[in-house]
């Protein structure tokens, strides 16, 4: 008979914090490797269930099934691609004229600085030569190495990840016999939910992303058509798939927009709408599309989600930021399940307890 040791809580929490610890030390030291197979295990989540369609009820075999899924997975990704490029063609074409309005850009933007902050406009760019002699000078080479560095990663990526959620779903039921080897039989029913419940949240998830993507991407297009921006329908499935980026993909979408805008005219006064129309999709994103899309299917708080995406942010980059919703939502389908875990899963949880009070008990004591 196996015999159960009760801790006390300071050594259950010491034990739970030196878990995380080396789990974190592990995640950083192997990144390389982890990243590319949790994105794959995501993928193929969302794809596990065109491949029960064509290897369960169409009788393909698991290899072509598997094969079929990967295949129209990177269709999809291979035609957002293609015609952003063909996009771009278009923006390339007006390469002199972006040039030309953006000398002109930039000397309104001189003389805004001479009127109201006395600066001539030789200090302003003397300034500007001696900072980026200074930045060539100490980081151009680091720079351009890890660009190349970069590139070649991303390469890579794109080469193993397809590979990953082609033998994801391959094993599927491998993996899955094997989780239930580590466990006791009495609880198997309840991994089996487990995994059925983390399948749900995943699609969900994602699913959800790809809704926020389209909403956000016709959004920012209708509000740049109606300011009168050229390739209104690229920037605008652009800043879609750059929101899925946390804090920093909107950012780097509304540079690109600014930029592609130098087209068509340098006017300052089409910058300003671009800024106000940016503001009021992210007012519109944060405020009604993400509680009522994202955080209604992850159910996770908001406290908690910006904490996971700072430290997915810092361990792993953009990939980290990416991932780190959905692990949250399995570590907190996981922990809803166990018993001795179960308040951190109420803790990373989405309720909201209309109100909570101490009931203290009052004891006499007897002299």
């Amino acid at each position: 008979m196996i015999r159960t040791i009760q801790l006390p809580f300071y050594a259950k929490l010491s034990l739970i914090l030196i878990s995380l610890i080396c789990f974190a030390t592990i995640f950083c030291m192997g990144k390389d490797i982890i990243t590319p197979v949790l994105m794959a295990f995501l993928f193929a989540v969302l794809l596990l269930p065109i491949f029960t369609l064509l290897n369960v009820r169409l009788k393909f075999p698991r290899h072509l099934a598997a094969i079929i899924c990967v295949l129209i997975f990177a269709a999809f990704i291979v035609g957002i691609l293609v015609f952003i490029s063909y996009q771009v063609k278009d923006i390339a074409n007006d390469f002199d004229t972006i040039k030309k309005n953006t000398n002109v850009f930039i000397t309104e933007i001189h003389k805004f600085v001479k009127d109201n902050f006395h600066v001539s406009i030789g200090e302003q760019k003397k300034y500007l030569d001696t900072v980026t002699k200074d930045s060539v000078k100490n980081g151009g080479v680091v720079t351009l190495g890890s660009a190349l560095l970069s590139m070649t990663d991303l390469l890579i990526d794109c080469t193993i990840i397809p590979i990953y959620t082609f033998l994801f779903l391959l094993y599927k039921d491998h993996f899955i016999l094997f989780l239930a080897k580590l466990v006791n039989k009495e609880d198997h029913s309840t991994l089996k939910a487990i995994l059925a419940q983390i399948r749900v949240s995943i699609n969900n998830y994602i699913v959800s992303l790809l809704l926020e993507m389209i909403v956000v991407s016709v959004l920012t297009g209708l509000g740049l058509w109606i300011v009168g921006v050229k390739y209104f329908v690229l920037l605008g499935l652009i800043t879609g798939i750059l929101n899925l980026i946390p804090y920093i993909g909107i950012t780097i979408a509304g540079a690109i927009t600014l930029l592609a805008t130098l087209s068509g005219t340098p006017d300052t006064s089409i910058f300003l709408s671009i800024l106000l129309v940016n503001v009021v999709v992210q007012l519109i994103d944060n405020n009604l599309l993400v509680p009522l899309i994202i955080n209604s299917k992850v159910e996770i708080n908001a406290f908690v989600s910006i904490i996971g995406i700072i430290v997915g942010g810092a361990a792993a980059g953009i990939s980290g930021m990416f991932l780190a919703i959905p692990l949250l939502a399995i570590l907190k389908i996981i922990f809803e399940r166990i018993e001795s875990l179960e308040p951190w899963g109420y803790l990373m949880g989405n309720h909201m307890p209309k109100k909570f009070t101490w009931r203290i008990r009052k004891v006499k004591v007897e002299n």
